[in-house]
């Protein structure tokens, strides 16, 4: 079976790391999953939570999609952000908070910044790895600066889309397999194997617990490329 783009059931779509591509925030990364862009980046400023004082530092995420980001114009949120927003900048904050050692930051606070700038699926999934990218080259400026030592960063995470698709288990949808899924998840695992976030919902239709299984085994191959593709672009 191929899919519309080519691709096999297995495949991801391409996949491309821009470093750097703004010249202000310690961290700066362009993502690409296809034909889905989301710019990523990571400023790190002084003061933290109210919660967090005299107990190192704090990672906190937003999540916006560009008025050009879709095939309408999408409205700007304006303090007035969706349901769905709040829940991605939640899960990239948490996903990302679970591989850094907050403890031994000094009373600072990673922003991290994910605005998609193109959609075409897969937005959180691309914004959780292209993230962690920005956020490597911010603890890296971070350290240079005396803010914290060099073991602040446990390991690596990566997020990808899984879904069942007539009948067939797709990995790494785009928005048309997306829209048209019997059942989609977005899977997030850290460097060593263990899941952080997973999100499974029947569309259509009920799933057994097999299909889970086949679901986050093709989710986890997945991800093990990621990482790699992640290391390629920090070297």
């Amino acid at each position: 079976m191929t899919r519309p783009d080519g691709r096999l059931p297995n495949q991801l779509r391409p996949i491309a790391f821009e470093r750097g591509f703004t010249k202000h925030a310690e961290g700066s990364v362009l993502v690409r999953f296809g034909e889905t862009r989301v710019l990523c980046t990571v400023f790190v400023e002084d003061g933290v939570p109210r919660h967090r004082l005299g107990k190192g530092g704090w990672l906190t995420a937003e999540y916006d999609m560009l008025p050009g980001s879709t095939s309408t114009r999408k409205g700007r949120s304006r303090n007035k952000m969706d349901g769905r927003s709040v829940e991605i900048q939640r899960l990239i904050g948490r996903s990302l908070r679970s591989i850094i050692d907050i403890n031994q930051l000094a009373e600072v606070t990673l922003y991290i910044d994910c605005d998609v700038l193109q959609a075409d699926g897969g937005t959180r999934t691309a914004a959780i790895t292209g993230a962690y990218v920005a956020l490597c080259d911010a603890l890296t400026a971070g350290a240079a600066r005396g803010l914290w030592g060099g073991a602040v960063r446990t390991c690596a995470v990566a997020a990808v889309s899984v879904g069942i698709l007539g009948g067939r288990a797709l990995l790494d949808l785009d928005y048309a397999e997306d829209a048209s899924a019997e059942v989609d998840a977005n899977l997030v695992m850290n460097e060593r194997g263990e899941w952080i976030e997973v999100q499974a919902t029947a569309e259509q239709a009920t799933f057994a617990q097999e299909r889970l299984d086949e679901l986050t085994s093709l989710g986890r191959r997945g991800i093990e490329q990621l990482f790699r593709l992640q290391q390629e672009a920090l070297r």
